[in-house]
């Protein structure tokens, strides 16, 4: 942790010598009014639901937490709706570890003049673990509150009988109820204050509670039952579990205690608006308005910066010569990423309906099922990704290959861990040995998907394209764009046959990574097909689980070193960089400071201009 703090100070410093060198400032434009310009869009508000970049983005101007990182860094953190940071030394923190006591804050304000209450922060996490929504990020509060992934396993081990989302409605009323009070009594009002019982001793616990973490956020209980969400009672609970997305009260609306409320996310016109909050707890945010507006198109976003209708925009590294070189605006580079990318297969597609594909047979004009599900052509497509053009050309050396899921700036990456490279000649053998040899003599056909404006990932998918059909002429990989609100409705039904992924660490630690990319229950666990869970359970769940249950660094180090070998071994994936970060923004903007694990890429609040 202190290697990080380091870490932290030194990315600082580079980023201030790249302020410091910019030029001189150019007169500002719509100085109340910031305007954002990036790709993609939410997928939902509901910060139980949430679980990508752009939706955590949102919500994170919008609601606080209990506490959040400390400015700059993000070993240490600081009170925000709690008036003290917990820790043993304090007293807040039990000796074992288990209790957790929060001081709530009075005299903060929502968004509807309603006064945040203890009671606020209590619902906020019992409705949340009630929801649980598959493929959500829910699993984080779980796992140390109760002590597992999903509602369904609590269900499944209470009954002795398997409980998946289909079958969830079988769950008999005595389960129901136990489950309700496990949850209830995981998170407690007592005075002033809201204590959590944990499970065990959870090593990155208050990471998991802080600002950032949009599973966390405190929304308004008063506002949310009056527009018909659970009523905080024990025998409605089962009603709003594993909600449909749309049909969340917060989908596309809320209340929160953050600096800026929403005014509206206008689906059409690829844009959320807020506008500031005068009442704020910690002084009204400098500028009035801001505006997110989602253009894939980076000409479009470049323009915009150039003539100064954006304040700021997402520029992928590719193109960074051709901003840097525009009049008036201001690059911060060398910002030390904690994030990475990976390719990820589904190892049980399902064929009917699904034209990525083809046939759905082995056959020559399409794929089976389980194509990914042998392990050979997984290898295979390992062996036919080429990192060094990627990170050459694509990410212009702004990256470096992975040594599998944990990013090697934490603790417990092991630098010597072997990876996969370009190898033709591997490849064929291990296409060769697929299926028994039919893959080889019949050939393929298949789709790879990516969301259109991320030129990384098109790149990615073509590398793999040109790599494939030069091993045998039977190989046939077709390259498809597709809007991100179709590419994660794709994702959701587990219907992609491969997918690129980022992860951005919910909480700087190596059990963050190794569950969502490994675990059975993982993020990433729905998208992966059955097979891919099977080998999870089989082989990396139980390691994953001793990982986050010991204190011993020593233990977690020989756990998660052994779970890269496992990731390299089965070729879960192509891990394919660990991004250098950067930001572009006008050089009128002021007051940006960088936090590896925020969702998105600013923080409004800190912003002037």
């Amino acid at each position: 942790m202190r290697a990080l703090s380091r870490l932290v100070v030194l990315v600082s410093l580079l980023a201030l010598v790249s302020v410091l060198s910019s030029a001189q400032a150019s007169p500002v434009k719509n100085p109340d009014t910031f305007v954002y310009v990036t790709i993609g869009g939410p997928d939902s508000l509901d910060p139980a639901y949430a679980y990508d970049t752009a939706s955590g983005e949102v919500i994170y101007n919008m609601y606080d937490n209990l506490v959040a990182y400390k400015p700059g860094d993000i070993s240490e953190f600081v009170p925000m709706l709690a008036t003290r940071v917990p820790t043993v030394e304090n007293g807040l923190v039990s000796k074992d570890g288990r209790t957790y006591t929060f001081p709530i804050r009075k005299d903060v304000k929502f968004h509807n003049g309603d006064v945040l209450t203890p009671e606020d922060v209590e619902y906020s996490f019992e409705r949340s673990m009630i929801m649980d929504p598959d493929g959500g990020p829910v699993w984080m509060l779980l796992e140390p509150l109760l002590g597992v992934s999903s509602l369904n396993d609590l269900a499944s081990d209470l009954m002795g009988t398997q409980i998946t989302s289909d079958t969830f409605d079988k769950v008999d009323s005595k389960t129901l109820n136990k489950i309700y009070d496990m949850i209830d009594k995981a998170v407690e009002v007592k005075g002033d204050n809201v204590v959590f019982h944990l499970k065990r001793p959870y090593p990155p616990f208050m990471g998991i509670l802080a600002h950032s973490a949009n599973w966390s956020v405190i929304i308004n209980k008063k506002w949310c039952i009056a527009h018909g969400d659970w009523d905080g009672k024990a025998d409605t609970w089962a009603k709003f579990h594993n909600p449909p997305k749309e049909k969340t009260v917060l989908f596309d609306k809320g209340v929160g205690t953050g600096p800026y409320k929403l005014v509206r996310w206008d689906k059409n016109a690829k844009q959320v608006i807020y506008t500031r909050f005068d009442g704020y707890w910690r002084g009204p945010a400098p500028v009035k308005n801001v505006v997110i507006k989602y253009i894939d198109e980076f000409n479009t976003r470049k323009l915009m910066l150039q003539n100064g209708e954006a304040d700021m925009i997402y520029v992928p590294v590719m193109y960074l010569d051709q901003v840097k070189a525009i009049p008036g605006v201001k690059v911060v580079e060398n910002l030390a990423g904690m994030s990475n990318t990976a390719i990820l297969f589904n190892q049980t597609i399902p064929v009917e309906g699904n034209d990525d594909v083809g046939s759905g047979k082995l056959d020559g004009n399409g794929i089976p099922s389980d194509f990914f599900g042998d392990i050979h052509v997984r290898r295979a497509f390992n062996y036919c990704f080429d990192w060094d053009a990627y990170i050459k050309e694509v990410s212009l050396g702004q990256a470096r290959q992975p040594k599998g899921p944990i990013p090697m700036a934490l603790p417990y990456s092991n630098p010597k861990q072997p990876t996969y490279h370009l190898d033709l000649k591997k490849a064929e053998e291990e296409f060769k040995k697929a299926f028994g040899g039919k893959l080889w003599e019949k050939g393929f056909k298949m789709t790879i998907s990516y969301n259109s404006g991320n030129d990384a990932r098109k790149a990615g998918a073509e590398i793999l394209e040109a790599n494939i059909e030069s091993v045998n002429r039977k190989f046939k990989v077709d390259v498809r764009g597709v809007e991100w609100s179709t590419y994660l409705d794709k994702l959701r039904s587990g219907r992609q046959t491969i997918f690129f992924m980022g992860w951005l660490p919910d909480y700087p630690d190596a059990h963050n990574f190794v569950h969502p990319y490994m675990h059975s229950n993982g993020a990433f666990a729905g998208y992966t097909g059955e097979a891919m869970r099977k080998l999870a359970r089989e082989k990396f769940d139980s390691l994953i689980e001793q990982g986050i249950a010991t204190l011993d660094p020593k233990k977690r180090q020989e756990i998660y070193y052994k779970l890269q070998e496992l990731a390299y071994e089965e070729a879960i994936a192509i891990f394919t960089a660990e991004p250098i970060e950067h930001r572009v923004m006008r050089d009128w903007v002021k007051g940006f400071t960088y936090n590896p694990v925020r969702p998105g890429e600013f923080d409004f609040y800190e912003l002037s201009k």
